[in-house]
Parts: C-alpha cells; structure tokens; sequence
C-alpha cells in the first residue's frame, strides 16, 4: 500500500474493514489469469474472497484453495524478513571433482543432472531464479578446460530446467578429452515473490519440488532424488568451488 516509498500500518481490529474492499489484484501471487479464474467465481475482492467456501476454491484450485482463502482473510505465516539484511545473492553454482575419468554422454549426463539439482535447491532456498546457465568442464589433465553460457528467455530455478539448459550447452561442443570436472552455474538472478500456479500440472509440479526439497532439507541432500542419480551412489564424488583448488574437498559457490 501506498507505494513506492509509503509505509502502511495496520492494526489487528482493522483487517477485516481493509480486506472487505481490497481488490484481489493486489494480493501477491495474484497475477491476470488467476484474477480472472476469480472474477469468474464472482470474486472482486479479498472479502468475497475471505467468505469464499473452502471446499469451492479446492475444487477448482486445488491444494492451493485453502491458501487463496487465508490470503483473503489477511492471514500469512510465512515469516517477515529485512530487506537487505544480507548480501544479495549474484550468482549460485556447484562443481564436482570426479574420482576418475569419464567420456561416456550418459554418465556425464548424470552427473549434469545430479549438478543442476543441486544448484536448483540452493536458487529455490534464497528465492530466486535466473536467467543464465553456465557450463564448465575441466579435462582429464586437470589443466585444460573450458566454459559456456546461455543466456535463456525466462528465468528458470527448477533442477530440470537447469539441467536442460546445462545439456543443451554441452550439445554444442565436442569434448576434446575425458572428463574430470564438471560445474554448473545459474546467474543473472532475481527475487521473485512466489506466483500462485493457475494450472493443474504446473501445482502438482510445485508441489512436488516443494515436497522433495522438504525432505532434502530435513534428512540430508539426495534423500529423495531422481531415479537416474541412483547409479551414482556411493562413487564418491566430491563437490568443490568453480574456482578450483588440487586440496579442495567440498565448498559451495554463492556470490
């Protein structure tokens, strides 16, 4: 409210009389196609909103009806975080020193996939998505090496996007020797308040990377992961920074 510069303050008792006539527009992840869905249930407002049948909204928005109707009653518990509090996050990468040589596209593949998850996690975690991919790929010599980019048209933050992007880049080269190293890196970031999905497979997609990063966060990393990433248990693999060190043992890259 009250924006670029205002500051709103609003008392308990008063909830309730500013929600009755705020337009559902200016909730966020509200965006256009989800205004309308509710405009189409004769819902104009966070009141009408508020008053809405849960079981209705659940019906048509799924497991994010219960939410539309908290938000409509000015209820949140996500927690309330400083701006600026810390430093804000450029880029998010990860690069794995393999135990041995590989050539082979699939295994490679596999270790791209295992990458971009764990890239994905940590962009999910500070709640941003980026629109470039980076590839770097050092050489069986441990001197030679190179590294790509791609510059996507919208921001991405889920493990197979990432990962598409990653293969795609390696689509265009032709390795010159095995491969040691392998790093992906998402940059060109942005915080994002989060956009309510309208689509039934888009939520069930959400809520999915929800649940496995929940379960990651809780047990440890790679508790629940990709069916394919399985083959790679117990390889030992270690994950050390893009700025690579012969001593290094397991760092992550945030800048």
């Amino acid at each position: 409210m009250h924006k670029p510069d205002g500051l709103t303050v609003i008392r308990q008792e008063d909830v309730a009389r500013i929600m009755e006539t705020l337009p559902i527009k200016d909730l966020c992840g509200v965006g256009r196609k989800m205004e309308r869905h509710l405009n189409m249930m004769s819902i104009y407002t966070c009141g009408e909103l508020g008053r809405c049948d849960e079981a209705r909204l659940t019906r048509r928005f799924g497991i994010i009806g219960r939410r539309l109707k908290e938000m409509g009653l000015g209820i949140d518990s996500s927690p309330v975080t400083l701006h600026g509090e810390d430093d804000e996050v450029k880029s998010v990468g990860h690069s794995m020193t393999l135990t041995r040589d590989i050539s082979a596209r699939e295994e490679i593949l596999r270790y791209l996939l295992q990458l971009s998850e764990m890239v994905g996690r940590r962009a999910r975690r500070y709640g941003v998505s980026g629109r470039t991919v980076s590839l770097y790929v050092r050489y069986a010599d441990f001197f030679s090496s190179f590294g790509k980019q791609e510059t996507l048209k919208s921001y991405i933050s889920t493990s197979a996007d990432i990962y598409r992007a990653a293969t795609a880049i390696l689509d265009t080269v032709t390795l010159e020797q095995p491969v040691r190293l392998l790093g992906v890196k998402l940059s060109g970031l942005k915080y994002h308040s989060e956009q309510l999905p309208l689509f039934p497979d888009e939520r069930r997609h959400n809520e999915m990377v929800r649940s496995m990063d929940s379960i990651n966060d809780r047990f440890g990393e790679f508790t629940v992961t990709f069916g394919s990433l399985l083959k790679n248990r117990d390889k030992g693999s270690k994950v050390i920074s893009p700025s690579w060190r012969p001593s290094g043992i397991r760092s992550v890259e945030v800048k």
